[in-house]
Formats: structure tokens, sequence, C-alpha cells
């Protein structure tokens, strides 16, 4: 360069000579960093650079460089690297300087080429690190053909000792050449002596073409090498003509080269700027149909050269295209964002937890609840259903999986994703599963983190489970996702958790840690499972696209790069590149570090070559959040960390940009398709994979319209708009768009204030329910189009499949009371326990599950689209018409919201919908000449889409809402309506018969004729009881068969559909079924209702006689010339007969109907009746009055049809229950109703035989009720109807309906299958007494009073004034209580003690020896009959004397228990080995000191008698563990009694945490403290707080000494547990109410399908008797437990066929076994409650939970066995369940009784299978289930084979024969006594027998 050259540089770079070439004669110029910038900016990616040989070394040898050469040198190699130019370092041209030839002599000289090696040696060793690309000889071909060889022999020596010296390093070697001279390299062995061809040319405007051809000729005899076109001359032409020359670059583009560079000096020389060429897009964005060219190198500068020419309107141009067949769409969400149950079965804490808990969130907002999708899978899911998403993608939390980050793994995590995972493929929905979205474990950072170097080792252990737990469902995995913002916000500015602000080190360290991290994970997965599970791992990474702030600056478009290289680039080239940080980064870094050598400003880690491979690669996909643009400029960062400091850059948005709710995502959607285009430019060339779009989206405001979302809509749009293009314009290979989020959840610091989802979740409701937004109907309608093309994918028809008429046959007329009265015989005698037994099983294949709507109700638009208006317009604009003057002008807004619609139907997968066309929105004045086409295409549209997601449109052509123009002609009781309803049938049957293959005429007509012309309460509003009804009914059956035959005659045969009516029905129940009047009377009911018009169709063409007899009758008793009731000629009986192809049934509730003689006047269809109707008392109210929930109702409702109409298939086409509208989402009411009722409708199939074909639950949503308006829905989906959008809301019976839908019934499940097997051979087989409920004797033999006998003597404490002063007399009866324990062939009996009958005034100050004596006479029985006695030492009975002295609330009561338990033991420990000190203190101190219920009636003083129960425990078991255990042997701790608790609300986790409490505060109040120390802390916490908070000066909970908890902790030997039955638990606020409830602040109540008891709160619940046994074993360290108490009760008439006994033994005992064989539960023995009837407390003897009757009518108050009983024996005798799959067992068989020889004890080795077996209901076909079993190995061995086990004894076998016959005489008398003694019962009690469910009972079993 010359100095004038240099000179030139002081003006505007527009204005500098171009210089393409620089030398070290004189220093660099000042300004030439920015003109090196400047030539970046224009596209320039290298720089060639010319050494001079003769400067850097003058005498050749390299031991004497000119230093300031080299030094200049090196600084012109690093600005040109530092502004972003690549050097192309050129050696020597070719001539040799003449200074060396001089000395060395030319290139034939050898000592010449000698030193061009060292030359180059040293050029390398001082440059080598700075350039990658060389050119040993820039200008071969001037060399003459003497020195040719000796130069090419210099140029191969140092080709290999430059690859000796950088092995492996891109870029190489080459030598230049004219392109007419290239023959030299490529048609000889030097052409394996470079790494690219380095060709001259020349261009003018005469010789291009020829050049064209030259340069085709010369490309392909190069072998395929690179080719760099290092030096281009343009002459006589301008750069702009050589650029428009076609030709030249087809040339180069046809050939098999790779062009690596092309020399553009003369391109940008001042005065030859190329013209602006004109964009060559066409109008439907086509490619460019040439080569793109550009004028630099660099990925991004190729971006935006490629957009350069397109203006502003051109790249905001919509395309209307689609996106490729199987394109994913997707939606997403992350793991602490909505999961909650933040501390849920063990779950870790993270970094955000911890984060959140210290009050950095948004207003002090947590994570902690979040969306509670922990326990809402099914309401994701569900979402996704809606969305119609084909893939999901979300985060496991590392800490739910391992909550210290490693080591023990929570099960209970791992179930929730295998939940999630399952239920996503089970609707057709791919998981995508993201291993880490930023919530680390707490302990991990502990410990440091991402900056740990072990946490690579962590990370990939956690991700090696994941693939091996889940990798059989994922297929598709991102190991990280957005890992910059953990970098930069969490490691770097500290704005995220873990909050270390360290931009210096931490912040590159986490970076590198978390690629080597991928890395690892990554080969984790490509060595051991790819093979087997063929899924893609790669990684999510973040960016926003750099736009220059102004692109004619080169230094903004250079700081535009390094700030993606900055963002982007630190993740994505070490993986999709080179293994390793991007250039600029290291190259910015170490800039930076020299510049400021006093404050480090970044230090970045180096990998090593190992490293570098390893990572590099890593990728199946390339994963992309996206979501706005920044510009940037370049700014000087000075020695400021960060990457604004270090990357020398700043950024900023346009203000016309469309901003959000968040101030750093704008929207910018343009940017999105250039960063797809760089990223396939920068990444995939050298990794050549797919992009994924794994995050975009925006968010919107906490506030305002949440549920109309235009801005997301917008955006959504624009963005997957962009993608589209860039598929389509650009050719990128994107395969998937992720719309974040599928719902709002918790933004971090942010909180709840942003959000982003699909779905509003409103975080003010426990339940949080999601309602989609419009942007979530926008989206499902991109996915259902796949992209934004207008074209309608083409509905299929409905195979025609009924072409022949179904017609129903001829039937006789029915009898009066009708054949169907058999219903009422078969059904009306069942037990509550029959009536309720829970039926499993599934419908056929093809069941038909649907919803319901009518057009009324849910279409508003009352008036839209010329619509017309009908009779319930006309009726509901009239002012009070409707509570709060409702209508349904808008309704749901149906008919603007169908896709909303379509999304529930959906989300449902119901295989039907039903729904009713407007009359008047298709004729709006009735007529077809008034046909409205946008009414038919609404339905249409309605119809088209429904066959689209596989849903069966069921059409009602009526559902009430009758033109007004008709009905001003007097509507319904015109006859011409038929006529006029025919025709609207035929236009319908016409236009969309095609597709409707299921019709029903009208809905419910008995509504119609009666509410609405005879009680006048619907519209039209006639008053006319008498008459009117009966007219109207008549044109309607008229009416209906018409439409009928006109489908029959004119459509059947080519649409092939079915046509019926929908009758509504109440199910009639007599009140009094043994009454012959009152059967005929509910027969009669069910005449006038259903009778009323299914008779006429599917009998006779005629009413029924029932009917016609009542109203003749009563017509002519009121003076009547004729009947009320119409009559039908025989050609219209003929015509009516059979019009309907099926039995469409209605049905809500039931009735129980009473004969009466109604009144003669006024005339009225109701009088006609001559009956009564009261509600069915026994079941639960609804939100209508006079419609209670009474399921039992609809399987004897469809039998009475299958009798009376000859077995027709039926469909239940509306069936639902209404709620106020205070409830919203959580209607548990409703699922119970679905649970009920959808069961009895199975039952009736799968066990009467009913031909039930379809199920329709009402309704889909909520919508207009008639005459209750708003106030009350039916809805699965709630509706807000005081907002606008109407937005709909799944409930939770929404998700209860889709589970039926998907099971199609009600299999059995796990929990009700029955495990056959033994328990241990050592088990202990028990039942149980207690003193005060048995013994009677209250005041013999010097006994003292307890507490027990003052509250029984106190009037209104026990039911009917009972007490315990006999009770069963057990104090006189030692012999009869032991040979019933005999029977039941126990091993064991337990009983307690009776306190004041041993010391009567409860201090032993004096011991009753007759109490005693009869304790030990008890003993002496038992064990004369082999059987261990278990004693209980205080079973509620305190003596008088003690509680007048406080009783528990005393705490001298503490000794003086342990002194009366050390005279059992003292006097009684010899001989008993089981001690229980304590019976279920809860009772003691909640009902005896908290309600007052029980004795001794005192209230509010639980806590205190609780603290001394649990001391005086401790000091009766230090007394027995320190004094009598030695030498005694036996073991001693207490029995706890508790429920099992479930959520009422499973989904809800408040519900969740209700559970929780409630047994804490139940069974841990005692439990805790002896198991674990001290009350459970809940209990602690919560009773202080509130205490406190009512202004107390210490918690209301006494507090254990430190001592006293160490005393107490431990005294234990098993675990005694008395367990009953199970609750469901709910949350209540009982505000300031200082007592027990209110603290444990939970409600209880119970599921309806569970069979009740004689006691109010005992429901049959056997699934919680293993769950709280596993509680235990989890809770409590598995300990040795004994189930001290367990059995149910009845109340009222006895029966000895006590078949609820019998089940809930089978049941409970069997879950027991479960527990033991499949949880390991350690189940050491089972005792039955109670060996018979006794006294129960304050229910006195209304409650008998007895295995023997005690006969209180008797004085001798015998025992006798119910069928219980032998139910029980049978199991002990077995020790469990044999199989009987695998025959009949011996231990089944009755066995003979002994008087006094011990019971047998038999071990069998019959294996351990679960098997699933019917359920039977009494009276009732059974149906055949498949049977599913497990084997287990055997429990025991068998005896010796030389010795038999006979009652106890080792007998030899003749020994035991003969005790055989023996015992089996005995038998016989035995058998003969008790069928004397049941007889003689019987028939004293007049009770008539009952036969067991299919089969009987028989009383030889004793």
């Amino acid at each position: 360069m010359t100095r004038e050259q240099a000179e030139g540089l002081n003006g505007k770079p527009t204005d500098w000579a171009l210089l393409d070439t620089f030398d070290c004669s004189h220093a660099l110029p000042a300004e030439s960093r920015q003109y090196f910038e400047y030539l970046q900016e224009r596209g320039v990616t290298h720089f060639k650079v010319p050494l001079s040989w003769t400067q850097l070394l003058p005498t050749g040898l390299s031991s004497q460089p000119q230093q300031s050469v080299v030094t200049c040198y090196r600084t012109l190699l690093k600005q040109l690297l530092e502004a972003g130019l690549e050097p192309l370092v050129i050696l020597h041209g070719s001539t040799v300087p003449e200074a060396l030839r001089s000395k060395y002599g030319g290139w034939e000289s050898q000592q010449l080429v000698e030193v061009f090696q060292q030359y180059a040696e040293f050029v390398f060793g001082q440059f080598g690190e700075l350039a990658e690309n060389w050119v040993t000889l820039g200008s071969l071909d001037e060399l003459e053909e003497s020195d040719l060889q000796k130069a090419l022999d210099a140029h191969v020596s140092v080709y290999q000792r430059y690859h000796q010296l950088f092995p492996g390093r891109d870029g190489g070697v080459s030598v230049g050449v004219k392109a007419n001279k290239s023959p030299i390299i490529c048609d000889t062995q030097l052409l394996k002596y470079s790494d690219f061809i380095s060709i001259k040319i020349q261009y003018d405007c005469i010789t291009g073409k020829e050049l064209a051809d030259q340069l085709q000729n010369i490309l392909a005899k190069c072998e395929g090498k690179p080719v760099l076109f290092y030096e281009v001359n343009i002459k006589d032409c301008s750069p702009y003509q050589f650029l428009s020359d076609t030709n030249i670059f087809e040339g180069m583009a046809s050939g098999p080269q790779n062009v690596l560079g092309f020399d553009m000096v003369d391109m940008l020389r001042p005065g030859d700027a190329i013209q602006k060429s004109h964009s060559r897009q066409s109008d439907n964005y086509g490619i460019r149909d040439t080569p793109k060219t550009s004028l630099c190198s660099t990925s991004y500068c190729k971006t935006l050269s490629n957009f350069a020419t397109i203006t502003s309107s051109e790249r905001d141009n919509f395309l209307n295209d689609s996106f490729p067949d199987g394109f994913q769409w997707a939606t997403s969400s992350e793991s602490f964002k909505v999961e909650g149950g933040w501390s849920e079965d063990g779950k870790g804490e993270t970094i955000w937890d911890s984060f959140a808990h210290e009050n950095k969130a948004f207003e002090n907002q947590t994570a902690d609840l979040a969306c509670d999708s922990y326990n809402k899978v099914d309401y994701d899911v569900y979402l996704l259903r809606g969305l119609h998403v084909n893939t999901y993608q979300f985060s496991i939390s590392w800490a739910r999986i391992f909550p210290s980050g490693r080591g023990n793994i929570s099960e209970q995590g791992a179930l929730y994703y295998d939940k999630l995972i399952n239920a996503s493929l089970e609707s057709g929905i791919q998981p995508v599963v993201t291993l880490y979205h930023w919530d680390l474990p707490q302990t991990l950072q502990d410990y440091g983190g991402w900056t740990n170097a072990s946490i690579v080792d962590a990370f990939k252990d956690y991700a090696d489970f994941c693939f091996s737990r889940f990798g059989d469902r994922v297929k598709t995995w991102n190991t990280f996702s957005s890992p910059w913002v953990v970098s930069h916000a969490g490691y770097g500015t500290g704005e995220h958790p873990p909050e270390v602000k360290d931009y210096v080190v931490a912040s590159y360290q986490v970076t590198h840690n978390i690629l080597k991290s991928h890395a690892e994970a990554w080969h984790a997965y490509n060595d051991k499972y790819r093979k087997t599970q063929g899924g893609k791992v790669g990684i999510a990474l973040n960016s926003d696209w750099a736009e220059p702030m102004s692109s004619s600056k080169p230094e903004d478009v250079a700081a535009a790069d390094r700030y993606l290289q900055f963002m982007l680039g630190w993740f994505a080239h070490p993986i999709f590149v080179n293994g390793d940080y991007p250039e600029t980064l290291k190259t910015q870094i170490e800039q930076k570090r020299n510049e400021c050598p006093l404050s480090e400003p970044a230090r970045l880690p180096v990998f090593t070559a190992e490293e570098s491979k390893r990572i590099q690669g890593t990728a199946d996909f390339f994963g992309l959040n996206h979501y706005t643009s920044r510009l940037v400029n370049s700014s000087g960062g000075g020695c400021n960390p960060g990457p604004h400091g270090v990357g020398d850059f700043q950024e900023d948005v346009d203000p016309t940009w469309s901003s959000t709710a968040s101030d750093w995502i704008y929207s910018a959607p343009w940017g999105l398709r250039k960063l797809l285009n760089y990223i396939s430019m920068e990444y995939l060339n050298v990794t050549q994979v797919p992009i994924h779009i794994t995050g975009n989206g925006m968010p919107t405001e906490y506030s305002g319209d949440m549920i109309n979302d235009t801005d997301r809509v917008e955006y959504m749009k624009s963005y997957i708009n962009e993608a589209l293009k860039a598929i389509h314009l650009d050719g990128v290979n994107l395969q998937r768009f992720t719309v974040q989020s599928l719902m709002d959840g918790f933004e971090g610091p942010q909180g709840y204030s942003e959000r982003f989802g699909l779905h509003h979740v409103d975080f003010n409701l426990p339940d949080r329910p999601r309602t989609p937004r419009q942007s979530a109907y926008f989206y499902a309608n991109v996915i259902e189009q796949n992209g934004f093309a207008s074209k309608k994918q083409p509905v299929s028809a409905p195979k025609v499949t009924n072409m022949l008429s179904r017609k129903v046959s001829h039937m006789p007329p029915s009898t009066v009371p009708s054949q169907a009265k058999t219903v009422w015989g078969k059904f009306s005698s069942q037990t509550e326990f029959q009536r309720k037994l829970y039926h499993y099983g599934t419908f056929p294949d093809g069941f038909s599950w649907g919803v319901s709507s009518s057009a009324y109700q849910i279409e508003g638009g009352w008036n839209a689209d010329g619509k017309g208006p009908s009779v319930w317009d006309t009726f509901t604009h009239k002012p009070g018409s409707i509570p709060a003057n409702a209508n349904g002008d808008v309704a749901c807004d149906s008919y603007n919201r169908l896709d909303e619609d379509l999304y529930m139907l959906r989300a449902l997968r119901v295989k039907s919908y039903r729904f009713s066309m407007s009359w008047s929105r298709i004729f709006p004045d009735g007529r077809r000449a008034s046909l409205n086409q946008k009414g038919v295409a609404y339905y249409n549209r309605l119809i088209d889409d429904l066959l689209a997601y596989n849903i069966t449109p069921m059409v009602t052509l009526y559902h009430w809402d009758l033109p007004q123009a008709l009905q001003d002609l007097g509507g319904w009781d015109n006859v011409d309506m038929i006529d006029i309803f025919n025709d609207f049938c035929d236009f319908c049957f016409a236009t969309f018969g095609d597709r409707v293959k299921f019709w029903t005429t009208f809905n419910q007509p008995h509504t119609i004729a009666w509410s609405g012309y005879g009680l006048g309460a619907i519209p039209p509003n006639v008053k006319n009881p008498g008459t009117a009804p009966y007219k109207v009914a008549h044109n309607l059956i008229k009416a209906h068969a018409k439409a009928y035959h006109t489908y029959d005659d004119t459509y059947r045969k080519s649409q092939g559909g079915l046509v019926s009516i929908a009758l509504n029905a109440d199910w009639v129940e007599p009140v009094d079924v043994n009454v012959p009047r009152e059967v005929v009377a509910a027969d009669r009911a069910l005449q006038f209702q259903l009778g009323w018009f299914a008779h006429p169709i599917f009998k006779n063409g005629d009413y029924p006689d029932a009917m016609k007899w009542q109203v003749g009758n009563k017509s002519e008793l009121q003076g009547l010339p004729e009947t009320r009731l119409p009559s039908f000629t025989e050609e219209e009986k003929n015509f009516i007969r059979g019009t309907a192809d099926v039995f469409c049934v209605n049905h809500y509730t039931t009735k129980i109907i009473s004969h009466i003689t109604a009144r003669l006047s006024p005339q009225s269809y109701e009088y006609d009746k001559d009956l009564s109707e009261a509600e069915e008392g026994d079941s639960p109210t609804t939100a209508i009055s006079k419609q209670r929930a009474v399921s039992w109702g609809l399987r004897r409702l469809l039998n009475w049809i299958k009798e009376e109409y000859g077995d027709p298939e039926i469909y239940i086409t509306e069936n639902g229950v209404a709620t106020d509208s205070k409830t919203t989402v959580d209607d548990i009411d409703r699922v119970f109703y679905y649970k009920t009722y959808a069961d009895e409708a199975l039952k009736a199939h799968n066990l009467d035989g009913v031909k039930v074909k379809g199920y329709i639950a009402t309704s889909l949503m909520d919508s207009f009720e008639w005459l209750n308006g708003y106030n009350v829905g039916f809805g699965l989906h709630h509706v807000d109807f005081t907002n606008p959008n109407r937005p709909r809301t799944p409930k939770r019976s929404a998700h209860y309906y889709y589970q039926v839908v998907k099971d199609n019934g009600f299999p059995m499940p796990d929990d009700e299958k029955t495990l056959y097997g033994e328990f241990p051979i050592s088990f202990n087989w028990s039942t149980a007494s207690a003193s005060y409920q048995i013994e009677g004797a209250w005041r013999a033999d010097g006994k003292g009073l307890s507490i027990w006998d003052k509250f029984a003597h106190t009037p209104m404490r026990v039911d009917s004034s009972y007490n315990g002063d006999i009770a069963c007399n057990s104090y006189y009866k030692i012999q009869e209580d032991v040979e019933v324990l005999k029977k039941l062939k126990v091993t064991h009996y337990r009983f307690s003690v009776s306190w004041p009958r041993v010391l009567p005034d409860g201090t032993n100050n004096y011991i009753n020896e007759a109490g005693l004596n009869y304790y030990q006479r008890l003993l002496d029985a038992l064990e004369a009959a082999h059987i261990e006695p278990q004693i209980t030492l205080y079973h509620w009975d305190l003596p008088l004397a003690l509680q007048r002295v406080g009783g528990w609330e005393n705490e001298t009561i503490v000794q003086r228990f342990r002194d009366y338990a050390d005279v059992l033991f003292s006097r009684l420990g010899h001989r008993v080995k089981f001690w229980i000190t304590l019976n279920e203190p809860y009772i003691v101190a909640n009902l005896g000191y908290g309600y007052g219920t029980f004795a001794p009636g005192i209230f509010g003083k639980q806590y205190i008698a609780a603290h001394n129960l649990i001391k005086a425990h401790a000091e009766a078991w230090h007394l027995y563990n320190d004094m009598y255990r030695a030498r005694q042997g036996g073991i001693i701790s207490i029995t706890i009694n508790s429920d099992w608790a479930e959520p009422r609300n499973p989904y809800k986790q408040e519900d969740v945490d209700a559970a929780k409490r409630y047994l804490q505060f139940f069974i841990g109040w005692f439990a805790h403290p002896i198991f674990n120390g001290d009350y459970p802390d809940i209990m602690k916490t919560i009773i202080r707080e509130r205490s406190l908070a009512a202004g107390l000066p210490e918690s209301r909970l006494p507090e254990f000494t430190p001592a006293e908890i160490q005393r107490i902790k431990g005294t234990h030997d098993y675990f005694g547990f008395n367990h009953y039955t199970t609750i469901l638990s709910y949350p209540v606020d009982l505000g300031q109410q200082q007592d027990y409830e209110g603290d444990r602040g939970t409600g209880t109540t119970h599921d309806r399908t569970w069979i009740g008891s004689g006691s109010f709160w005992l429901k049959i619940t056997p699934f919680g008797f293993r769950k709280i046994l596993k509680f235990i074993k989890d809770e409590y360290g598995n300990p040795p437990v004994y189930v001290t108490e367990n059995g149910i009760s009845e109340r009222g008439e006895v029966d000895l066929n006590d078949l609820h006994r019998k089940h809930y033994y089978e049941n409970y005992i069997n879950q027991a076994l479960k527990a033991q064989v499949m949880d390991g539960v350690d189940l050491k023995g089972y005792t039955a409650w109670s060996l018979m009837d006794n006294f129960e407390w304050a229910a006195g003897y209304s409650e008998r939970f007895g295995l023997f009757f005690v006969n209180r009518s008797d004085p001798n108050l015998p025992r006798t066995p119910k069928n219980s009983a032998s139910r029980y024996a049978s199991i002990i005798n077995c020790n469990g369940f044999p199989d009987p799959d695998l025959g009949p067992h011996e231990c089944l068989n009755p066995e003979p009784e002994a008087t006094d020889s011990p019971t047998t004890t038999t071990t069998h080795t019959t294996p351990i299978t679960s098997t699933t077996h019917p359920t039977h209901t009494s009276n009732t076909p059974h149906t055949t289930h498949t049977t599913q079993k497990t084997t287990l190995p055997p429990t025991s061995a068998a005896p010796p084979v030389n010795m038999v086990d006979f009652l106890g004894l080792e007998l030899s076998s003749g020994d035991a024969e003969v005790a055989l016959y023996v015992l089996f005489a005995f038998l016989l008398v035995s058998v003969l006594g008790v069928i004397l003694i049941v007889y003689r019962l019987r028939k004293t009690t007049k009770k008539k027998s009952k036969k067991a469910v299919g089969e009987t009972v028989k009383m030889e079993k004793f």
C-alpha cells in the first residue's frame, strides 16, 4: 500500500479508495480496523494477506526476522479476525526476490527450496494460529518450465509440514494459478497436495461467454476439489454487468466442485456500484429462478443479503398454503410452571421453590400449587384433545424423580409421568419430553449447581433413568430447554434462581457444563437405547433474531452477528458445527481480556480435543425457542462483564413493533423466518438435521379480558405463517411448531402476572379451572387445516346400513295392569345392598356414547341471518316469564361459536352428538317458501364437522321451539300442523339425510302436550288441562307417523338411517309393592306418561287400555257425551303402529306412586290418573325440585320397556342432573349421578338382557334451562353467561364421562379383583368383644360403676334408652361364648377387662377378687378350647370414681392406669401373651371429651384427654417391659383406629391436602407420638397458629417435654389397628371456631356407590383397608400389624342371611391379603368385630355388628349364627382364599365340630393368584368375565406325612380317623339343633326367608 493510498483512508469509508492488500513497509493506518469492518458490512468474508518474504526475513534466515514487520502482520491478522474477516495468507508470489536470488539462487537451486521451507516454517510458527487458509505460491503460472518443478516440490514440502503442525484443522493449503494453466495442478500428482484449487480469472464483456465455457471445462477436470476464485479481474465492464451474466454462475453451479469463495475487489470499487436489482419474487412467493449471489460468505451476511431486496410489504404478505403432510403441531408446558405439588410424594425442593418461598416472585406468589397439574393429568390431556394437537411437549421435574438430584428415586414421581405419557398416547398425542427446564434440585445447587463439574454425571444418570423408564413410549427428547437463560439469568445477571451474579466465570462455566451434560445424555441414549427405542434426542435453544440497527453500517451488522453468536452460537456452535465455541465469541473474549488486564471481563473455559469431539454432532434435531427480535448496534462495552460489555453491542426494539405483557417480547414475526434461514446455513450444513420450533408464544396481561385474546391470535397467525414461508419459499427443513403454552402458569419472577396460555387458568380458585381462549380455537383451526389453505377436507357420508324398514312388529294391547308388572316383583324387594352392589363390566363394541343439546338452549342468534321468532322467543321476551328475565337470545352463542362446541366434543371423544334443528332458523315462518339458506349452511357445517371427527350426528327435528308464525295458526292444536311438520321433515331428510343417519321427530311430546297445552307452564302457555293435552298429543303422534313414513318411503333405501321419537319417562315405584292396587297405580302412571305415546307407536297404534278406561270413565262421570281422549281410526292405527326403528327414552328421576280417588272437577289429565306422586325420600336431591337422583330406577324402567314393548333396541337419549349456578366446575354430584345411572344401564344390559344401544349424557354444556333460565345447569361444561365470550370450561364430570366413554363402561378396577392365596401359617384369626358391650352384671359381685353405667342411665344419651345392664349377659355365659368361638374356628379371642369390675373405685386400694375370677374362668375356657386370649386393658368403661376427680383430664390418671395394669399383668400375665393398653383412644378423647356424644359426655377437652391417654399407655408399656416381659414373654401395644381418607376430588390439591390432614388428625394424633415421637407437625403447627390467632397465649394442644417424648416414643411391640370404612375429605373453613373440627378443617362425605350399613358413618369400602395398611407401613416403619377390629353393622329387621356382612368380610380380608402379599405390610393377624350383637354404645342395640345374632326378645339371649359366620369360618379354615380355578379345596368342606377338642389348623400350599370374577345382583342373570390371574409362590409347607395335624394336635392317622368319626356324630346333632333353632326363631319373628344373591347359604356349615 502506498502512502497515498494510506492517506486516502482519512475520508468516510464510502469515499475510500478500495484497498485489497496491505503490506507492512509502513505502519498500519489508524483507521484500518474501521475499514475492515466496512468491508465486512459489505459482505466480504475473507481478506487476502500477501506476505513479504524479504521484509520478514531480510537475510532469508528464520533466526534473523525483522520484528517490527512480524508485529505489523500479527496486528493486521488480528484486526481482520476481530472485524469478522478470515485471512487468506499468501506466502509468496512466484519469482524469487533479487536479494535472495543473489544469495541462494533461483528455484532451480535446492538451497533456495530449503530456505523457502524454512521461511514457511517460520510463518506457520508466527501466524499459524491466526489463519486457516494458505496459498504457498500465488502465481505459479508465471514461472518458467525450468523453475516450475522445484517450486512445486517446495509447495509439496510446505503442504506436508503444515498438516503435521495443524492436523485436522479446517481450511487448508493451496497454490495459485490462472484458469488456463489449471492442468498444472489438476493433471498432475500435485492435485492431492492441494486442499483446494486457487484460480485466477479475467472477465470482459466480449469474452464472458467464452470464459463460462472455459470454467466448466476446467472445473470438470479437477476431480471435485473445492475451488477458490481467489483473483478476479474485470476489464472494460461494470461489476453489475459481470454479476448479471448468469452464464458464469450457472457454469460454476453446474460443476461438481464446491465453490469456496470469490474475489470481490473489482466489484466493490468506487464508481462501480452494483445497480439495485428488482425483486425476483413472483406473486405467489415463488423461489428465485437463479442461484442466489451473495456479497459475503458468513451465514449472517448471507441471510441479510437474501432478504435485502424484499420490501416490507412483500415481506409481510400472507402465504395461504398448507404445511407438509405429517407436520407436527404441538403445545407445551414446563414442570415448575404448571405441576404444583411442590412437596407431594417426596418431591425434593427445587431452586424455584426456594426462590418463591423467599418472596422473590411477583406479589410473593409461588408455584406450590401452580396449575395443580400434578393432580390433573386428565384435565390437561382433555385440553390437548380439544386442541387437536398431535404432540405435547412437557418437561420432567428432576427433583420429582430424584428428590436430591441423584441417588434415591421417587417412584410416585415416576408414576406421575407414566400416567401423563400414557394418557397422552391413549389420546393419540405423542409426548415430547424435556429433561431440564430450569428447575434444578436445590440439593444440587447447594453443591454449586451447574458450576460444579460433578453435575455432568448427575445429569447423565438422571437422563439415563428417564430414557430407561419412559423411552419405550417417548420418542423425542430435549435435553435442555433455553439453556442460555440458565447461564445468563441464573448465573450471570442473577435475575433467576439460583441468583448467582457472576458473568465473568460462573455463567461461562455453566454453559460449559451444560454442553457436556447434554452430550453425555445424547451419548447415553445413542449407545444404550437408540437401537431398541428408536427415538431422537436434541436440544431446544432459545434465540432472538438480531437485525442491524442500520444495515448500512458495517459495525452494526457485525454487532448483530455477534449478538447471535453470544446467544445462539454459544450453544449451537459446539453441538452443530465443530465441538467448540464460535471463533467470534472466542476472539471477542480474548480481545477484551487483552484490553482489560486489570478487570477480567470474561473467562471462557476451553474444551479438550476429546471433549470437542464428544460434543460435536450430538443432536438429532435443532430445537428452537423463539419469541421476538432485536435491533442491534455496535457499542463499546468497555471492560464490563456480560454479553453487552464483552460483545460490544447494544439492543433495542422498533417502536412500531407490537408490544406484549412482557417487556422483552415484541412481535416481529419476520424475524422467525430470517432466523430459520440463518440456522439452516450456519449450523445445519455440517450436522444435517431438521428444525423443531420448540417454543413460540407471547404473554397477555393478567387482568382485563382473559378469554378474547386477539393479540395472541394475531401473534400466532403471523409467526406460524412465517414458519410456513420458511418451509415453502426458503426450503427450510422445519418439522414441528410448538405454541407456548398449553395454559397459563407460574412465569418465574413474574409469577402469574404474565399469561402465555392458550387456556386461561383461574389461579384464584382452588380448582384451577382451565378455560379455552380464542387463541385455542384459532390454533385448533390451524391444526385442522394443517396451515392456512382455504380448502375443506371432504366429508365422507356414513355407510348406508339400514336400507330396509325396521318398524317394530305388531303387538297386542297392554293388559291392565300390564304384563310388565313383573318388573316390580323382580326388583322392588331388593335390599339396599342388592340395589347398590356395583356392577363392573363393559358394553359391546359399537355402543353409542353421546352428549346432547337443543337449538333454543344453546344457539342464540335468535334473529341472526334471517331466523324467524319461535314461541320461546316470544315467551321469554315477555318480562317476568323467566327468572331474572333470562332468554335464549344469545344463550351459549353456539350459532357463532361452532368451533368452540366442536372443541368440547373432540375432547370428550364421544361417539355421537344429539342436537336439534331450529325450525324457524331453516323455515323462518315455518313454511318451505321462507327457506333460509344461512340457517341451512349452519347445520351443514355442524354436521360435516361432526363427521370429520367421527362423531355421529343424532338430529332432533323438533325440540319445542315452534315458529311463532305457526303458533299464530293454533300450533299443535291445529291438525294442519301434521302436514306442515312433514314438509319440514321432508326438507331436512332431503338436505341432511345423506349424512344424518339417526333422526328423532319429537323430543318429549308428553312435555309439549301437558306442560305446553295443559298446565300452560311453557310456550305456547295454553291452560286447558282437560282436553288440549289429549288433542295435541293426538296430532303429535300422527305428525310423527307421517314423518316416519316419509322417510321410510322416500329416503330409507338411499340413506339407510333410523327414525324414532324421544319419549320421557320417570320410573315409578308403588308405595307398597305388596298391595295389588298400588302396583296397578304404578303401572297406570307409566301408561299415562310413557304409554300415552309409546303404546300407539310400539304396540297396536292405539292408546293403552288403562288410559282409555280411566279417561273414558272420568269423562262419563263428568257428564260428557264422549271421552275426552280422541280416538284413532283403524286406518290411523295401522299408519301409526310400528313407526319407530328404535326406542328412545329420556329419563331423570323416580317417583313413589300411591292410588287415590282424584277429583272430577276441573277436568284434567292430572286427575284422570287417580294417583299421587311423592319423591323417593332416601335419594339425594338435585337443583330441580322433585327431581331426585334415584339411579336404580333407570334399570327398572329399561326392564319395563323391554317387557312392555317387545324387547326393542333402546337408546337413552337424555339422562343428566341439574346443579345450581353456584356449582361451577367441581360438580361431584353430577359425577355421582353418571357413575350410578350409567351403571344401572349397564346392569340392565349385562344382567337383564335389555338391548341398550346408546347412552346420551345431558348436556354438553350449561345452557338456557327453560323455566329455570340460567339458575341451574346440566352441562358437562360450565358456561359463564355473564361473559360475552360465553367461555366454556370443562367440569370434573366431563373428565369422568370421558373416562366412561373410553372404557366403554366400567371395567373392573384392580382394587376389586380377588387375590387368591393364603396368609402365613402363623397368622392370628380372632374375633372381639368389649366388657361393657357384652358382660352385663353391671352391679354383680362388687363391680363398681363405670362412666358408661351413668351415661346409659342418663336420659337422651343412648338410643331408645338402652343400656348395658344385661347386655349379652356374658358374665354368666362363658361357656356359650366359647362355644360360638369354637364354631368360628378362631385361633384368638380379643376381649377387654372391666376396670371397675376389678378395681371398683379405680385404684388398687381394693381388688375385687370376684371380678378377677370371672376373667380367670374365661381364660380357663379359652385355654381348654385352645384359643389364645388378647386382652384390652381399657375399652372405654372408666371407673366412675375416677371420672369424678376429672377422669382422663386429670393427669393423676396416668398413675392410676399404671396401677390397674400392674394388677392385671401380675394376676393374669402368666396366661396372657397379647396385651392392648387402650382401645381407640381417639374415640375416648374426641367423642367422650370433645363432642360429648360418648361417656363421660364432656365437651372441648379432647386434647388434654388425649395427652393423658398417650402418657398412660406409655407408662403401662414401660411397666410391662421393665417388670414382666422377661418372665411372661408377651407383647403389648395400643390399638388405634382410623378411617382411610380419599380426597373428595382427587384432581384437586386442597382436597388431597384435606385427606392427609384428616389422617394426621385421626391416626397420626396417637400413632405419631408412639411410633415417631411427638404429635404430627401439621397438628402442632395448625393448632398453635389458630390458638395464637384467637388471642390465646399458647397452643391448645399440650406439649410433651423432651423427656416425655423420649419415654413415649417406641412404646409398641406391634401396631394394633381398628378399621371400618373410608371417607371422602375436602377442606372447610370454620373461621375462628376453636376446637378439633376447626383445627382439622376438613369436611367428609361418601361416594354414592358405596354400600351403606346400619351405621350412618360406615360404608363398605374395602379398597381403603389396603391403602391404610400400606399407609401404616410407610408412615411408621412397617411395624407388625394386628387388625384388632373390622366389621359392619345392620339395623332394622333381623336377617340371618346377612349378605352385606359376608360381602364385607370377603372383600376386606382379601384386601388385607393384598396388603401383605403385594405391598409388603407385616400383617400378623385379623380380628372380626364383633363376635355377637351387643350394646353399641350410643346406638344401643339398634346397630348390630355380630357374627352371631343375639335374640334380645328371649330372656336366655341365645346366640344364633348368621351366614357371615359360616363364611368367616371358611376363610379361617382355608387361611385365606383358595383359587376356584384349581378346583374345590378341601378347606371349604364343612368340618366336624368339637366341644372339647381344639379347632383345626390346616396348612395348605395353594398358590396365590389374582382373579377377576363377576359381580352378581339378586335375582338377575350373571355375565361371564374374562379371568385375569397372577400366580405367586405358596406361603407355607405341608406337615410331615407320617403325622396328621388334627384340630391343633399332631396325631397319627389312625387316631385322627377315630376322632373324626366321633366329631362327625357331634356334627349331626349340632346341625339338627341349629336347624331347629333357626326354624323356631323365624316362626317367632314371623320373618320371611330371604334368598342369597345367586347362591344358597347352608347352615350345615356349622
